[in-house]
């Protein structure tokens, strides 16, 4: 029979042999054990005991071998054994037993004999029960059926049901004494189907039925069923045990009898790990009464809340197993009267009247509760029990009252559902039957009045009445436009908002509002509503200007900021002319190119990122060609005229006006620009005539003129004369008009347009005179132009606004002035802007627009003041094409007057006034609330707009402020710590991103002191014992996310509250605690170092505020990494970092990826999730193994269930002593030295003289330390509290060829003063190991190891080493294989003020001195003992199990084509969410009466709670799917890669200075070539083989400077291999054999790692044939660093380079690195960026340790490297290895060996 390497989980499997071993007192001298004894058991199981023999000896070996043959079977005991019980044996089978005593290698005689169980069986008394006798040492004998001296003899009779725990505590033989106290009780009763009746239920982490009450009619049958009980295993969830027999055992299927006394039986022997309150009182008030019977680890508090009272005889406590038959009689005399006693009252209440309540009335229905009313039953009814749950199926609720109360409200129902009601009246013994009715709930309240307004293109606001009592509210709107109907989004939103903009909707698009209100999770019917967005806005005004003959120019105002351009299409009315054309966000743009006398049609599209709006359309018709051009002079004065001509359009090209005296002169000319149509010319001779033309500039320069005219200055004393008429002289003349139909039209403000008809062609001029006309006399004349004769028109300019002229035109011939003629005319009034309209109303701008007046106005003035503050008045300006302007920087809800003047040529026009306001920014309804003495909050109505409030407490006192920020959902801040009776000014500042409004401000007083009773300290938490020893950063992570809610939240600090109270010492010397709260942003509560003792941080906590939000854990995770686990922050080096992280929901963001960081760099983390959490995220987050790591509970009142089991885990990973730590797969208490010396892969390149070398199976890495690189760090940080008192030291390593003959401590720890107080030295000369440390005493001890065994270790290969420390022993085991031990005395414990070191020479002094070279590539302190025996040295190639160890870092396959292999197996998944307890039915209506209602079908068995603390699983349903494993190991490789460096090479580095090496990067360029590689291990040896001689010189490797490690590239096959180094190496050595032998000759001497030496003596190897290789590389280190390459010029050292990106995985392995710098100034050559693979040099000196020599004795098989694919672990197992593992329990301290009988 096999015996299984686990513990306890294999037990059941039949034939299996459990040895258990018992203490007694012996003597102490050599002799062999005497009177050798059988006692059977069971059919399978017997016991034997011997009795001791006299004087010294160690221990005993018990040899049990089956007579037919087999395997013979060894058990080794303690010297204090006298019995074993031996299971499992065939009953037909005769066996040999042998007892042995020994002491060290000597043994005593045999005790012999033989048994057959059949035989024994005979000898006993077969009128006599088989009873389980076992005597452990201390006298005491449990009593046998038949010496239980009571027997109860009532004629009552009871049901009674036994519980019993068969938790993996107990241990299968004290459950044996279990079952035989069962048996002893249940003898003292009558036992019969009519009689009273057993029934029995067994839990662990779920409870069964054994059997029921009405399983067996016969005492005996009971019997038989108590001695076949089997053992169950498992966790102590007595709570859950309790509720299952309440449910299940005491109802009529089960056998219960109603009228007959119920007991209740409870045997434990430990804390539950659940609440056991709620079900030990169901039980208690249906009836039942219970007993509780404790052993060893029992609760006494936790077995008297379970017990009825009194405690004194229903509270049974005792210390050990056996020693249960002392209270059998007792139990037996108190169940009996107690039965007795309940018979007599059932009896007389059965007198009594009962019966069910009466007339069943519901009221005050609403949709979430009723009112249940009901009429008392009869008689003394103590409480009534309401049952109720929905028609349609669910489960059930309870509600129980007193006996004296008639009416309950059942609340949180849900809506519109039907409910059954059952009302039963529960008596002292009994209950009625069940008054029963029904009740459907009303429909949930739903939102109302719902409007949707404030309609945008992509926006539009919503709002409704609120619903009272909603929890919140959800919005659903999506779009009804086909197409998108399927982009329907949701809006969640708290029950204070109802009014909400809903934005990002498409423009023009008709959309559905669905509004629910929300009570929990459950919705009201929605309420509904549809609105079509604004489509995207046209340009406004179109005005159409400059239309010339082959142009027009087009003006409009933007609609929109949002604009990002214009879409312009113009075509002709024919439609021969379609033009398109996009622009830029301007207002003005000239259209070119047009048909002379056409229509067009303008279509102008504002461009959005949406889309485009509609149109903005307009007609125009281009002008006629103009006529030919002409010159009109006019306005003469004495020196100078204006010209004016048709306007200058932009096709006619450049032009020129020219003039020139008619009678010769100076030419003068002018250049004209576009659109001009006059000039004045000034500076001319008075009275001369001048020739005037305007010419056109052609392309080619050339000028051409266009029209000319002639003009004359007046005479400089010319005044116009008067006109005399003699009247005394009669005149005959004749008049001439030259003038009719006089108009003066077209008025602006500024000018007036004079048109007539010419009635004469001889009118040489016209002369114009404008004067203004207000009825004085002397009418002053304004001005006068002169017009040609053939113009019947002229524009009169400049003139006064709103002012009335005369305006004459008088006709001039050549001799003489025609008739005048008259007419009026009136320019207009300067109006201003008109319609002053507000919009875009902001909270620190707004817009202004107005209408233009009519006229050309040359801009507008704005000017605008706040009205209620003081402040200067501002002012603008803008342009006349503009009549809108957007004013920034204003003040919140601020009233501004604004004027807006219209600017023209002769002045401002009257203001445009009027009175704007901007937004308020600003809380409303801003009160205190909880004005305590030391704290007060504040309340306000949020702003809807606002992301933030500035809140801001001074003190009116002292002036003292505090300030906080909160999010813009927030409408409630505390603040703590204030004065008693002191005012303060609250001011809250309303921010909208960077955007801050006035604040508002409240003064509150606090409450004054009460008159204070007498003062005590606080009642601080005590510290839990295993918490003492705790010290550590522990980070509490607590989601504070909207679904936890404050009542919830609290529950949580009260939680945190406990756990943080059971720690010990707090602050920098203990336990430093850190809080977050995490939501969409996590909020640092406090840092590690914000508090120093218990009383402050547990006030801390109380006072931590509810933030609010949504769940980002993975977020928070990595804020707790980068902020709280800093120096700064208060985060202690070689302090273990704990986080326990609290949600009840799923993360929002990406957890794993930082979650998984965080382990790999060695934080614990513990995850609690609540309720609605998700269990595989959860087992994400935490630490391995999920079982200590990862707690569930249904809900927040749940806490209290986990409390004890987190704080425990908590404290022990805690420990700084001994942290918890994960080793090889399990959670161990010790410390990874590796990691603290920082000698791993992501941390070496940072540690001086240290590189990373191919360890064991070229697969490891481990670390080279180079000579003199002391690598060291300070104790305090490594271990602050010093070391355990048992530990066990383990070390992989070699020691090199340069290794010194002189002793060096492989480790020790050193004082300040750099004196070693422990330590391990090896002489390498003497051969021998050597631990020391100062005892308890103060004394110096050490203890020297040699001999064969310790020899080994200094032969060159990799060797794995243990030393076990104990209070009393020194061990050494070499390769797993223990080589000695030596007494030593306890241990005092360490400075931690000192350092530890690694490689210290023994003759160094002080703190600087010399380390001896070795390579090390495993380094760990286990706090236990045991550690050696258990490890298996894996690593090691000839100890390797491949069947029993873990896959390799890497594989290599020598198949063609390979598979990647499956990674190894995740860990198993979490135990399941613990289901809801099953449904309770009502009872049923033809049963019998009973003293409870009939339960309804049992619903489905929820799995249990969280893991239990001995780690193993919990029974129950499916859990949810277990995380997904760790990344698992690399897949198998590739076939063999080319060796040595000749792969592809990786990307070009640029090559430093000599510098350490850096983390890896991308190889450099090829450098020059490097020395020889270094030499491979050595073989693995043998035992007895002499040492061999000298081997030949192996071929030299594929040299190479030493290379960064690179990607593991893809393995090639054998052949193929052999093949491309063949050719490499012969092509290197070729060219570069002289170059070679040159570099070698530049070597330093002190570059050790690059020497060529000889290599150390092989060791002995075993006797056997011929056998492979050992660790004799082939060619070249595969895929590892080389050797240093050629040192540079000396220098500084480099920077630690920036890691490369990840090369492409090439054929070969290892790619090269580039060339090395120089060396640095210490003078010392580590190993630095080395070059890529040089050439060959040629063969070095004797002494390189190569391919074996002669043939010498076989060696273990090897392992797979990268020149020879063999097999490795497939071999046999080492011949040494016992055939069979021990399995320690430690719950029964047996130890199993063998492997089967």
């Amino acid at each position: 029979m096999k015996i299984f390497q686990c513990k306890m989980r294999y037990w059941l499997i039949p034939a299996f042999v459990a040895i258990a071993y018992f203490f007694t007192i012996v003597q102490s001298q050599v002799a062999p054990p005497t009177r050798l004894r059988y006692n059977m058991i069971s059919h399978d199981s017997i016991q034997i005991s011997w009795k001791a023999p006299r004087g010294k000896f160690g221990g005993y070996k018990l040899l049990v071998t089956p007579s037919s043959g087999g395997k013979t079977n060894q058990l080794n005991l303690q010297n204090t054994a006298t019995k074993a019980i031996i299971q499992g044996l065939m009953p037909e089978q005769n066996y040999t037993v042998q007892l042995i005593a020994y002491n060290k290698d000597k043994e005593s005689k045999p005790a012999q004999g033989q048994f057959r169980i059949k035989d024994l069986e005979k000898r006993k008394d077969p009128a006599k029960p088989r009873v389980k006798v076992v005597d452990r040492g201390n006298g005491s004998k449990p009593s046998s059926p038949e010496e239980v001296k009571f027997f109860c003899e009532t004629p009552a009779i009871a049901d009674i049901v036994i519980l019993v725990d068969g938790s993996w505590s107990i241990g299968r033989f004290n459950f044996r004494l279990v079952r035989l106290f069962l048996e002893n009780l249940i003898t003292a009763f009558h036992v019969g189907s009519e009689k009273t009746r057993i029934g029995l239920a067994q839990y662990s982490g779920d409870p069964r039925i054994e059997w029921h009450l009405n399983a067996f009619s016969t005492k005996e049958e009971v019997i038989e069923a108590v001695r076949n009980l089997p053992y169950k295993g498992g966790n102590t969830l007595t709570g859950l045990a309790l509720n299952y027999i309440f449910e299940n055992s005491f109802k009529p299927e089960a056998g219960s009898r109603s009228a007959v006394s119920k007991i209740g039986i409870l045997i434990t022997d430990g804390k539950s790990q659940d609440d056991i309150i709620p079900p030990s009182r169901n039980l208690r008030e249906s009836g039942v009464e219970l007993f509780a019977i404790g052993v060893k680890n029992a609760d006494l508090n936790e077995l008297q809340e379970i017990a009825s009272e009194p405690d004194s005889t229903h509270v049974y406590n005792v210390a050990e197993f056996d020693l249960m038959n002392t209270v059998v009689e007792s139990l037996t005399r108190t169940v009996c009267s107690r039965v007795e006693e309940q018979d007599k009252a059932i009896k007389a209440s059965a007198i009594a009247t009962i019966g069910p309540p009466t007339e069943l009335i519901t009221s005050e229905v609403t949709a979430r509760s009723f009112m249940v009313n009901w009429t008392h039953a009869p008689g003394k009814v103590e409480k009534y029990r309401v049952v109720y749950y929905p028609t349609r199926g669910g489960k059930p609720e309870e509600v129980v009252v007193d006996g004296s109360v008639s009416s309950t409200v059942l609340k949180n129902l849900m809506s519109l559902t039907e409910y059954q009601i059952a009302v039963f009246a529960i008596y002292a013994h009994t209950a009625s039957e069940g008054l029963r009715g029904t009740e459907t709930t009303y429909a949930l309240p739903m939102a109302s009045d719902l409007e949707l307004y404030d309609v945008t293109e992509n926006s539009l606001r919503v709002k409704w009445d609120a619903v009272p009592d909603a929890t919140g509210y959800l919005i659903l709107y999506a779009p009804l436009t086909e197409g998108l109907a399927g982009d329907e989004r949701e809006m969640k939103i708290g029950e204070t908002h109802t009014d909400i903009e809903l934005t990002g909707l498409f423009p023009n698009t008709e959309y559905t509002v669905t509004v629910y209100a929300m009570f929990g999770e459950e919705a009201s019917d929605p309420v509904t509503g549809q609105e079509t967005t604004l489509p995207l806005s046209p340009p406004r005004n179109l005005r159409i200007s400059n239309i010339g003959s082959t142009s027009a120019r087009l003006s409009w105002d933007p609609a929109s900021r949002k604009i990002t351009g214009y879409r312009i299409v113009y075509t002709s009315a024919d439609g021969t002319e379609i033009n398109e054309v996009e622009v830029d966000p301007i207002t003005t743009f000239p259209l070119k190119g047009l048909t002379p006398l056409t229509e067009y049609s303008i279509a102008i599209f504002s461009l959005y990122e949406e889309g485009q709006s509609l149109p903005l359309a307009g007609v125009f018709t281009t002008e006629e060609v103009p006529a030919q051009q002409y010159l009109e002079i006019d306005e003469v004065k004495t020196d100078g005229f204006r010209v004016t001509w048709h306007p200058l359009s932009a096709e006619e090209g450049p032009h020129k006006l020219m003039w020139i005296p008619v009678y010769g002169g100076k030419t003068q000319e002018v250049a004209l620009i576009e659109e001009q149509d006059s000039y004045v010319i000034e500076g001319l001779e008075p009275g001369t005539e001048y020739e005037v033309s305007l010419l056109a500039v052609l392309d080619d320069g050339s000028e051409s003129e266009v029209v000319t005219a002639v003009g004359t200055t007046l005479d400089s004393f010319w005044t116009e004369p008067p006109t005399t008429i003699e009247p005394t002289i009669p005149v005959t003349s004749v008049l001439q008009t030259g003038i009719r139909n006089l108009v003066v039209n077209d008025e602006t403000t500024s000018s007036l347009r004079v048109t007539w008809d010419i009635s004469d062609s001889n009118v040489e001029q016209f002369r114009v005179t404008y004067m203004t006309a207000q009825g004085d006399p002397m009418e002053e004349v304004v001005g006068t132009v002169m017009v040609p004769g053939s113009q019947n028109s002229v524009l009169l300019k400049s003139l006064l606004p709103d002012m009335e002229y005369k305006v004459t035109v008088t006709p001039l011939y050549t001799d003489r002035e025609g008739v005048s003629v008259s007419a009026p005319g009136k320019t207009l009034p300067s109006f201003g802007p008109q319609n002053l309209r507000v919009s875009e109303e902001w909270y620190n701008r707004l817009r202004i627009t107005w209408d233009p007046p009519a006229g050309l106005v040359k801009g507008y003035r704005i000017v605008y003041k706040p009205v209620s503050v003081p402040g200067p008045t501002l002012e603008t300006f803008v342009g006349a094409d503009i009549n809108t302007i957007l004013i920034t920087n204003l003040l919140s809800g601020m009233d501004y007057n604004v004027k807006i003047f219209a600017s023209w040529a002769e002045g401002f026009s009257d203001a445009l006034t009027g009175l704007v306001k901007t937004l308020y920014l600003g809380v409303t309804d801003l009160q205190a609330q909880q004005i305590e003495m030391t704290s007060l909050c504040v309340g306000w109505q949020v702003q809807r707009h606002a992301t933030a409030y500035r809140i801001v407490l001074e003190s009116l006192q002292d002036t003292q402020t505090q300030e906080s920020t909160v999010g813009g959902g927030t409408n409630r801040h505390c603040f703590y710590g204030l004065q008693p009776e002191s005012e303060y000014k609250i001011s809250i500042y309303t921010k909208v991103q960077e955007l801050e409004g006035p604040s508002v401000s409240i003064t509150e007083r606090t409450q004054s002191l009460p008159t204070q009773p007498p003062t005590f300290p606080p009642t601080i938490p005590p510290a839990k014992e295993v918490c003492r020893a705790a010290k550590a950063d522990l980070v509490f992570m607590v989601d504070g996310s909207w679904s936890i809610g404050d009542d919830n939240f609290n529950k949580i600090i009260n939680f945190l509250y406990s756990t943080v109270g059971a720690l010990d010492r707090i602050g920098a010397d203990g336990t430093q605690v850190a809080m977050v709260q995490f939501t969409d942003d996590p909020r640092t509560e406090f840092k590690l170092n914000a508090y120093k003792t218990k009383e402050t941080l547990l006030d801390a906590i109380r006072h931590i505020s509810y933030k609010g939000g949504n769940t980002k854990t993975g977020k928070a995770i990595k804020h707790v990494r980068d902020t709280l686990f800093t120096a700064e922050a208060g985060t202690r080096r070689g302090i273990p970092k704990v986080i326990v992280v609290i949600t009840d929901g799923r993360s929002q963001d990406d957890v794993i990826k930082i979650s998984r960081e965080m382990q790999s760099d060695g934080y614990s983390i513990f995850a609690i999730g609540v309720a609605d959490a998700d269990y595989s995220e959860l087992v994400s987050i935490g630490s391995k193994p999920s079982g200590r790591h990862v707690f569930f509970v249904d809900d927040f009142d749940a806490f209290k269930k986990i409390e004890d089991e987190l704080i425990t885990f908590v404290c022990e990973t805690a420990s700084a002593t001994c942290p918890m730590v994960r080793k090889d797969g399990i959670d161990l208490a010790g410390f990874k030295m590796m990691e603290m010396f920082g000698l791993v892969e992501k941390d070496f390149s940072s540690v001086e003289g240290v590189s990373m070398e191919p360890g064991t199976f070229n697969l490891y890495p481990c670390y080279h330390l180079h000579k003199d690189a002391l690598v060291s760090q300070p104790t305090k940080y490594l271990h602050p509290e010093g070391l355990p008192s048992d530990y066990t030291i383990s070390f992989l390593f070699r020691i090199l060829p340069d290794t010194p003959q002189e002793p060096f401590a492989l480790w020790e720890i050193l004082n300040k003063n750099s004196d070693p107080l422990v330590g391990i030295i090896l002489d390498n000369g003497g051969k021998t190991l050597t631990y020391f440390n100062y005892d308890h005493s103060g004394d110096f001890q050490t203890v020297t190891f040699e001999g064969p065994e310790i020899r080994k270790i200094f032969h060159g290969s990799f060797h794995k080493l243990h030393v076990v420390v104990s209070k009393t022993l020194a061990k050494v085991v070499v390769d797993c294989k223990q080589v000695g031990e030596k007494a030593i005395n306890a241990s005092a414990n360490i400075t931690a003020d000192g350092i530890e070191v690694l490689g210290r020479m023994v003759r160094s002094r002080g703190p600087i001195g010399n380390s001896a070279p070795f390579q090390l590539q495993m380094f760990d302190i286990v706090c236990s003992t045991t550690w050696a025996n258990r490890d298996k040295c894996c690593e090691l190639p000839s100890l390797r199990d491949e069947e029993s160890c873990p896959d390799l870092p890497h594989s290599c396959s020598c198949s063609a084509a390979n598979e990647v292999a499956l990674g190894p197996a995740g860990p198993p998944g979490g135990p399941g969410l613990r289901g809801p307890k099953g449904q309770q039915g009502e009872q049923g209506p033809k049963g019998p009466e009973g003293p409870r209602g009939e339960t309804g079908p049992v619903g489905p068995q929820g799995p249990p709670g969280p893991q239990g603390p001995s780690g193993l699983s919990i029974q129950g349903m499916p859990g949810m799917p277990g995380e997904k494993g760790e990344k698992g190991d690399t897949g198998l490789p590739g076939s063999q890669g080319v060796p040595g460096g000749v792969g592809s090479p990786g990307r070009d580095g640029s090559p430093g200075q000599r510098g350490f090496p850096g983390k890896d990067g991308s190889s450099g360029p090829p450098g020059p070539p490097g020395p020889i590689g270094i030499p491979g291990a050595p073989g693995v040896p043998g035992i007895t083989g002499s040492m061999g001689p000298q081997g030949a010189l192996g071929p030299p490797g594929v040299p190479g400077a030493k290379g960064e490690r690179g990607e593991r590239g893809d393995l090639q096959s054998q052949a193929m291999v052999r093949a491309v180094a063949r050719q490499v190496c012969e092509q290197l050595i070729q060219s570069h054999m002289a170059r070679y032998t040159a570099i070698l000759n530049q070597i330093p001497s002190h570059s050790s790692p690059t020497r060529t030496i000889q290599g150390p003596p092989g060791e002995p190897g075993r006797p056997g044939s011929p056998g492979t290789p050992g660790e004799q590389g082939p060619p070249g280190a595969p895929g590892f660093p080389g050797s240093a390459g050629v040192p540079g010029t000396p220098g500084e050292r480099g920077l630690t380079g920036f890691k490369g990106e990840k090369g492409n995985p090439g054929i070969g392995t290892q790619g090269p690195r580039g060339p090395p710098g120089p060396s640095g100034p210490s003078g010392e050559s580590r190993p630095g960026s080395p070059g890529p693979p040089g050439s060959p040099g040629p063969r070095g000196p004797p002494g390189h340790l190569g391919v074996p020599g002669p043939q010498g004795p076989s060696g273990q098989p090897g392992y797979c490297d990268p020149s020879s694919c063999s097999s490795y672990g497939i071999g046999a197992p080492h011949p040494d290895e016992p055939e069979f593992t021990p399995v320690h329990d430690e719950q029964e301290a047996m130890e199993l060996w063998g492997s089967g009988i």
